[in-house]
């Protein structure tokens, strides 16, 4: 071999010789710790055991929920809604997410050691369906706004409406897990360290989850809500809207529902609530002095202002006066033109003040989210929405609960539970609360958060007195005439622009009806139905049913 071969030949070794010792100093000295770190990655395994997420029973101490495993993979291409915490709106973009697979599934992909992206949650199953949707809430993964701020990690499953959203950290346990080290082959070699668990704390509700059902069916498939409360402490047994969704499996045509399925009517949805309003302006009136029970009215049928013609209901359907009625009678038969001189001797202002005495026009501070304040106009309201003048025909329809006044179902029920009450104004809650000390005026004692509006007892007489006789023969609520115990009622019949004549009926009861003997009502029930028709044929039923399932139901 010639020298210059020898030369190159031990050239060549040099460079391979150099190459291979700096690739050997960059796998040690400059990529070791990460090497090493990444080596420690496959050797050591993380696994999280789930908290169980507290239980939620209703005030029966029955289950409203379980808690049950579910089995999900990591999935690239999920097709997310823009924003998960309101289902209802559909769309957004594909993302990475925890896509549900089957015990069965999971199981095969155990097997095959396929469990890199596999892991197991804890679930909710929800009892009551539809009926109790509003009041429970779901459970839906974090999204990607909510991982991005750092809030949740991606998978982590989160409260959403109802008591799941409010009272999520305290339903949400903590969890545990375990590090392993595996083998090549993933196998357990032994336990490195393991936390344990710790389940969220449970929640008792006020909600009667029986009487939430049969209010549910009641109401049927018709888009309205049914509210119900227990007068001495405002606690809500009753909290039902329709349409509703399957919390157990929240499907696409529920997030496109035209008829709004998330919807919670009975605490977001504002209407006009009709003759029910009647309750504040008889208030307004006994309080501000300007009729009391020798208070006497001939009723015209009809009061004309000018071009502008304003008729009780009875003259409009039968042709009909009342003829000389007093208070109670008013009440009784819902006469539109008494209350409309009521109206207009109180005062389109004050009576706006007496609308938020009552809690109108402002959120009652239930303890679930999504609750709107409706909306009490005024002159001043008027002048700066509209840049238009108050007439006297706008007090008027003010007068009987029409116009551009709103209310929720949520806050026609706390109004009549006011009057049940005797004009203590609790605040409404899902939770069970606290027992506190009685408040002096002769009651063992209350739970909730009440204040006395100090109504006069002449104003506390003659309503009550006004809505028994409501319920009973030659009153509006017909289908209440022969109900035991004695009911107390108020109908409403209320207009709301529709083109094709379309009226919210409405229907709001206590019972049993006061005596005399200074016994408090054990419940309220207020009904809705939009777009249904009259308050006496197809609000009223509902009541009926939910007053049966309470008093002779259990």
């Amino acid at each position: 071999m010639s020298k210059t071969r020898i030369l190159i030949f031990y050239g060549i070794f040099a460079i391979g010789f150099l190459l291979l010792v700096g690739r050997l100093f960059e796998l040690q000295i400059i990529f070791g710790t990460k090497n090493k770190i990444l080596a420690e990655g496959n050797r050591i395994k993380k696994i999280v055991n789930p908290a169980p997420r507290g239980m939620i029973y209703d005030r029966n101490e029955k289950e409203l929920v379980r808690n049950v495993p579910i089995y999900r993979i990591k999935n690239t291409e999920c097709r997310m809604p823009a924003r998960q915490a309101s289902p209802g709106e559909a769309g957004g973009e594909n993302g990475e997410c925890w896509q549900t697979i089957s015990r069965e599934e999971a199981l095969r992909l155990e097997a095959r050691g396929e469990t890199e992206n596999l892991r197991m949650d804890i679930g909710r199953d929800y009892l009551y369906g539809r009926s109790l949707a509003h009041v429970l809430g779901y459970l839906s993964e974090a999204n990607p706004q909510e991982v991005e701020e750092g809030r949740w990690e991606m998978g982590d499953l989160v409260g959403r409406t109802g008591v799941e959203e409010k009272y999520d950290a305290l339903l949400r346990g903590k969890d545990g897990g375990e590090l392993i080290e595996v083998d090549s082959l993933g196998n357990k070699v032994r336990e490195i360290g393991k936390i344990e668990p710790v389940p969220g704390k449970d929640i008792h509700l006020s909600v009667d989850g029986e009487l939430s059902k049969v209010a549910w069916e009641a109401l049927g498939d018709r888009p309205g809500a049914v509210v119900a409360n227990e007068v001495k402490t405002g606690q809500v047994l009753v909290l039902v809207s329709s349409p509703s969704f399957n919390p157990n499996q929240i499907s696409e045509q529920d997030l496109t529902n035209p008829g709004l399925p998330f919807f919670n009517r009975a605490i977001s949805g504002a209407y006009p609530p009709g003759s029910t309003f009647k309750i504040v302006t008889t208030t307004a009136g006994v309080e501000e002095g300007k009729v009391n029970e020798n208070t006497t009215f001939e009723d015209p049928g009809e009061i004309r202002i000018g071009e502008y013609v304003y008729k009780n209901w009875y003259f409009t359907q039968y042709g009909k006066t009342e003829g000389t009625i007093n208070l109670v009678r008013a009440i009784k038969r819902s006469t539109d033109t008494f209350f409309y001189k009521v109206g207009e001797w109180v005062g389109a202002t004050t009576l706006a003040e007496w609308a938020r005495v009552f809690g109108l026009g402002r959120k009652e501070g239930i303890d679930i989210p999504g609750e709107v304040a409706g909306l009490v106009p005024d002159p001043g309201w008027k002048e700066k929405t509209t840049g238009e003048r108050w007439f006297l025909g706008d007090t008027y329809h003010f007068a009987i609960g029409q116009g551009d006044l709103l209310a929720t179902p949520l806050q026609i029920n706390i109004m009549t539970s006011i009057i049940a009450n005797d004009g203590l104004l609790c605040r409404p809650r899902v939770k069970e609360q606290a027992f506190v000390p009685s408040s002096g005026r002769g009651e063992s004692g209350r739970a909730g958060e009440c204040q006395d509006l100090k109504l006069k007892p002449e104003t506390l007489r003659l309503i009550k007195e006004g809505m028994k006789e409501a319920c009973s023969p030659g009153g509006t609520a017909f289908p209440l005439f022969d109900f035991k115990p004695q009911v107390g009622c108020k109908t409403g019949t209320a207009e709301f622009g529709d083109p094709a004549g379309r009226t919210h009926a409405w229907l709001t009861a206590f019972a049993p009806s006061p005596d005399g003997s200074g016994q408090v009502p054990e419940i309220v029930v207020t009904a809705l139905v939009e777009g249904g028709g009259e308050g006496s044929y197809i609000a009223a039923p509902i009541v009926k049913k939910v007053m049966e399932a309470w008093f002779h139901g259990r």
